[in-house]
């Protein structure tokens, strides 16, 4: 079968969907990936997977109509040449259009991905709740267009369903993007505690309060390093570098910008700190409780399915700066829990997270067996 896989963010694709676009070959199918970015850029680190690269315009931050129909008509002529047997979308713009042009083409088999609502889907205030009304009568034609939809945790599940969004057997709970843990393998703990945040700049990730709470965590613990990986971003929320500039030169933070392989990071950390206010579930999570990290995330959508709270790590209220760091000075006093929690974050990784458990319910559900 020929099978598109859509995504509004190319580097998200080649990350974070590979090991499953890789199984869908391995079971004898054609892979056509689709993104936003130029095909000079991915054009041949796609095709030495195996898979062919498609660009197609998507604005992926912006709520200009032209730009969207621009999304959809693309998108539409794309189905209508290419003819696939079935379509696999996430991300908001691509679940909507490409489920859209696939409906428009007579395509029926059409999977999508609800990996985190955003910002503005939870968001307050008069503008967001405008978008949202406008986001709901979207997502509510995508779910219709679809044959299954799958969801990577609880409350956006039941958000979907208490907006009347989506009728429950099309549903399908999956845990997260899952792990390849061969790739992603336990490593020794460093001898002196420290910290690590994976993910873009955007304040929503709770940036800003990892931040915070490492300058604190300095005045009394100057030896504990602070570590941040991650790109700047073109969300409204996003940190702009004249923010982070004083954490670096005060020795708050040390960052490294983008990086296409986090290992190496995460494997100088001790703990891994996600304070984000939303997640579909955090592969970043996963990552650093694949190479045995404890974790301190929020008790958010999304992450908290990824601690119990005082087994392999702990959760914290959104926002809570003071709670945040009190967590960290748990951690950096007791080392003998934060080892346990460590173990125990590896043995979740192991049992539940498996990317292969992931991709094999995902296989099932699209028939590509």
């Amino acid at each position: 079968m020929k099978i598109v896989v859509l995504s509004s963010h190319t580097a998200s694709l080649f990350w974070f969907r590979m090991d499953m676009m890789k199984d869908f070959i391995k079971h004898g199918h054609t892979v056509i990936a689709i993104g936003s970015e130029s095909e000079d850029s991915w054009e041949n680190q796609f095709r030495e997977k195996g898979i062919r690269y498609k660009q197609i315009f998507v604005e992926r931050n912006g709520i200009n109509p032209f730009s969207d129909l621009k999304t959809y008509k693309q998108l539409r002529q794309f189905m209508k040449e290419e003819k696939p047997d079935k379509v696999f979308a996430y991300q908001a713009k691509t679940v909507v259009y490409g489920s859209l042009a696939a409906k428009a083409n007579r395509i029926t088999e059409v999977y999508l991905l609800i990996a985190g609502l955003g910002s503005v889907f939870r968001g307050d205030g008069f503008k967001n709740k405008f978008i949202k009304m406008f986001m709901k009568i979207e997502y509510k034609a995508a779910c219709k267009a679809s044959k299954k939809v799958f969801f990577q945790n609880k409350d956006d599940k039941d958000e979907f369903i208490n907006n009347g969004l989506i009728k429950e057997d099309k549903i399908v709970i999956i845990n997260g993007s899952g792990v390849n843990l061969e790739r992603f393998r336990p490593e020794p703990l460093p001898e002196i505690p420290a910290f690590l945040f994976i993910g873009r700049l955007i304040k929503d990730k709770g940036i800003m309060e990892y931040l915070e709470a490492c300058r604190r965590i300095k005045v009394e613990y100057p030896e504990v390093r602070c570590m941040l990986v991650g790109p700047y971003d073109s969300n409204p929320s996003a940190l702009r570098p004249n923010e982070l500039q004083p954490f670096m030169e005060q020795g708050i933070v040390e960052y490294f910008g983008e990086q296409s392989d986090v290992r190496p990071y995460i494997k100088q950390c001790s703990t891994y700190v996600l304070p984000s206010y939303h997640e579909g579930t955090p592969k970043t999570v996963l990552e650093a409780m694949a190479l045995g990290r404890s974790i301190i995330t929020s008790d958010a959508p999304g992450c908290r399915e990824t601690v119990t709270d005082g087994y392999n790590g702990f959760l914290v209220r959104v926002k809570d700066i003071d709670g945040l760091v009190e967590k960290m000075k748990t951690l950096i006093e007791d080392i003998p829990m934060g080892k346990q929690m460590a173990e125990r974050s590896l043995k979740l990784a192991r049992e539940k997270y498996d990317v292969n458990l992931v991709n094999k319910l995902i296989i099932k559900t699209m028939g590509l067996m």
